[in-house]
């Protein structure tokens, strides 16, 4: 089960460009994005024309956020560039990102996240919710992955698929929805945060449960699953 292809076109976008500190001329990532901030740490971008309503909100005290900044850069061009085709229908369009912070740890060591949650409602039948998730390890200064955070050899799905099959049934009310190739599949875990006690799974609409389900996330206990390796 998966995003339908035209979210997953602007879902997937590859990160470059952008240092944590901003462009290179300056600019910070709210500048790129024209936003502004509102509250010291978090950035509001808004835009509304006949076309398309958008308005993203994201902090903007993650260490690497250019990450998240060229995410959100390319995801809202590919959102304004379809709303503006010629055979757009159901105008105006509409996207809105959100976000939520973790941690782990004590700075300067322990580990950073930050959720986003994007709403999109490109003239479809439904409109469509997705995660993208960036953690970031404070005393290893890298951005962590599913493949980087648990040790090597180890085989983390074998305790983390129950757990959150059994999760996302008592959320959903769903018996039996997440199968087992869906839920020992990598793929369907890359968004993450991590606290002290837990590491949250998000999943978009359409991942691992049907997409009428929404989007979910579902809480594995540290002590349940593989040592992390930061």
């Amino acid at each position: 089960m998966r995003m339908p292809n035209v979210v997953m076109s602007l879902a997937s976008i590859a990160i470059f460009g952008l240092s944590a500190a901003g462009t290179a001329n300056g600019q910070t990532g709210c500048d790129v994005l024209g936003g502004t901030v509102r509250t010291g740490t978090v950035c509001e971008a808004n835009s509304s024309t006949a076309n398309y309503r958008m308005d993203i909100r994201f902090p903007l005290n993650y260490p690497d956020e250019g990450a998240i900044v060229a995410y959100l850069t390319q995801n809202r061009d590919g959102f304004v560039n379809v709303a503006q085709t010629p055979d757009s229908r159901n105008l105006p369009y509409e996207m809105d990102v959100t976000s939520e912070t973790f941690s782990s740890g004590t700075p300067p060591a322990g580990t950073q996240s930050v959720v986003l949650k994007l709403f999109q409602d490109v003239g479809g039948a439904h409109p469509v919710t997705w995660y993208k998730a960036f953690t970031y390890s404070l005393n290893q200064h890298r951005p962590v992955t599913f493949d980087t955070v648990f040790p090597p050899g180890s085989i983390p799905l074998a305790s983390i698929y129950p757990i959150v099959a059994r999760e996302l049934e008592r959320e959903t009310g769903l018996t039996g929805g997440v199968s087992p190739s869906e839920g020992l599949d990598p793929s369907n875990y890359q968004d993450f945060a991590i606290t002290d006690d837990s590491v949250i799974f998000f999943f978009g609409q359409g991942v691992l449960l049907p997409s009428d389900a929404g989007a979910t996330s579902a809480s594995v206990p540290r002590s349940a699953i593989p040592p992390l390796q930061v």
